[in-house]
């Protein structure tokens, strides 16, 4: 049975079989989320990066962990708002990242995956469209695995956003 939980905390520390890295279309993994889990997991997750190239907006590839508590790192890349882009177009990009990395999952066989409010910051997509599309692409899911899907925010403006779109859809408070 599918599980979708949300909860306020530190991506890095989550103890799941794969973390979803928000990235960008380089993989270079500099800033925001992506260089701390580089700065904590070290710097073989950047190095796999680079072998990996370019990554389609809208897609998502997979790297080891390092030195992080779960497995594998998959790096989403979402699309930057608005990017020349419509922001019905921005929404297919953020839901297909987010299926992407849940199908390269399925492919690993891994029963638990973590991500966070990917495109939300420096890419600018809006916080509660961002919360919408994400929960929306979760509930989506069809595979039987993962079957342990967790959102995990840091900052208390963006976890704040997604506790509220996680109440309209009547799934009480997030932990």
């Amino acid at each position: 049975m599918k599980t979708i939980t949300l909860k306020q905390g530190d991506l890095t520390e989550e103890d799941a079989d794969a973390i979803v890295n928000a990235a960008n279309d380089g993989l270079c993994h500099g800033g925001g989320i992506a260089g701390a889990i580089v700065r904590k997991g070290g710097q073989i997750i950047q190095d796999e990066s680079d072998r990996l190239g370019r990554v389609k907006t809208g897609s998502a590839a997979i790297t080891c962990a390092g030195k992080l508590k779960c497995r594998w790192v998959i790096h989403a890349v979402g699309p930057v708002w608005p990017g020349g882009r419509t922001p019905e177009e921005n929404d297919r990009l953020l839901a297909s990242c987010v299926a992407a990395s849940l199908e390269i999952a399925r492919e690993k066989n891994l029963r638990s995956v973590a991500l966070t409010a990917i495109s939300s910051g420096i890419f600018g997509f809006p916080k509660d469209r961002c919360a919408r599309v994400i929960f929306d692409a979760l509930d989506a899911w069809a595979g039987a695995e993962p079957s342990d899907l967790r959102v995990v925010i840091l900052d208390d403006p963006t976890y704040a956003v997604f506790a509220e779109e996680w109440k309209r859809r009547d799934r009480g408070a997030g932990r």
